[in-house]
């Protein structure tokens, strides 16, 4: 049984009662009223935006503007992004749909941003498709500026001044060092802007090709007279495989003279050797003083054996007295030589201390 047979049923029941009939009336009225509102707050909000739409055929209905909100869209970036897209000649078969556009907004994406680069794309004539720029947009990646690099190359000053390093230094093989500035042109590589690596890989490829031109160059007079060979060397290395870029050129911006690295590094050396050899010298002089030490406690040693060892003559002389193996006149002889021998050496200038009588003790 439906609104309206149950309607039919009070009505009946109600007779000829006449409040019945102001009590339906008014709430008629007030059902009407509610729907008229709702319907005049939906047009105030939507209307300037369903009018844009339909006036530059962008697509979008009023069902559509309706669900934004429910699916909590911004309207205003959907129709105004389909508004560019409609304009430009770009159409749904290009994959920008409504629904596409919510989706990707939904996801996070800058939805005005993709639309731009699509937009930029067409007129350069570089394929691209909205997939490709809704996931080069998600994967954060700025898809408009990517696309503008690509028609107007970028320049990469290497190194990178914002990092704090003003030159790339190398030594050249007759130890002269080198400053260079170099700038490299380069567009964005499309299809290898997902996955692909960034400026920073660029720059530290392009610094570590000049270190090593340099670094193998014979002189830096070399390197002075052709700086071009700097970048020549560097392109042949393909320095962008792998990288979202494409390297059009690499210039050599400024190039200076550093210090003699060589001359450094052999006087350095040569103060380190003079250390060393020091140091070993000290070490053999103190070796030396040592071994001299050893030798007069040797002497000293020695001397107390020779004193302890005359201490014991006259007790041998005494016992071979006592025991008759020699006699009196063996005794004096021995006395007489042995003056004898003392004054031959004073005569002599010798050291009377060294030669004591063999009879002290």
């Amino acid at each position: 049984m439906n609104s309206l047979s149950a309607f039919g049923i009070l009505a009946q029941n109600a007779g000829d009662n006449p409040s019945f009939w102001a009590i339906a009336v008014g709430f008629m009225l007030v059902l009407t009223g509610l729907i008229a509102l709702f319907l005049l707050i939906f047009m105030i909000k939507y209307f300037n935006l369903y009018m844009q739409s339909v006036m530059s055929k962008a697509g979008v209905r009023l069902r559509d503007l309706i669900g934004m909100t429910f699916r909590r869209v911004n309207p205003n970036i959907i129709v105004r992004s389909k508004i560019m897209a409609s304009q430009a000649g770009l159409t749904e078969k290009d994959g920008i749909t409504t629904r596409a556009l919510e989706a990707h907004y939904l996801a996070g994406g800058n939805v005005p941003s993709v639309v731009r680069a699509l937009i930029a794309a067409n007129r350069a004539d570089i394929p691209l498709s909205y997939k490709r720029a809704a996931a080069i947009d998600l994967a954060g990646r700025n898809v408009l500026e990517a696309i503008q690099t690509s028609v107007n190359p970028k320049v990469i000053d290497c190194p990178d001044p914002a990092k704090g390093r003003q030159t790339v230094d190398a030594v050249a093989k007759d130890g002269i060092q080198l400053k260079a500035k170099a700038r490299v042109t380069v567009r964005t590589n499309i299809d290898r802007l997902v996955g692909g690596a960034t400026e920073e890989t660029i720059i530290a490829r392009v610094g570590e090709g000049i270190v090593t031109t340099i670094g193998s160059a014979e002189s830096h007079k070399n390197v002075l007279e052709n700086p071009d060979m700097i970048s020549k060397r560097v392109l042949e290395k393909g320095l962008d495989a792998g990288t979202a870029f494409e390297i059009l050129s690499i210039d050599i911006a400024d190039i200076d003279v550093g210090d003699n690295i060589g001359a450094n590094l052999q006087a350095s050396q040569a103060e380190a050797d003079m250390r060393v050899a020091r140091a070993k010298a000290e070490e053999r002089r103190a070796f030396a003083v040592a071994q001299e030490q050893e030798m007069v406690a040797l002497v000293q040693q020695n001397r107390a054996k020779l004193v302890e060892s005359e201490s014991q003559i006259p007790m041998a002389i005494a016992d071979a007295l006592r025991g008759g193996k020699i006699g009196i006149m063996d005794y004096y002889n021995l006395r007489n030589l042995q003056a004898d021998t003392e004054m031959r050496s004073a005569i002599a200038g010798g050291d009377k201390s060294g030669n004591r009588s063999i009879t002290e003790g």
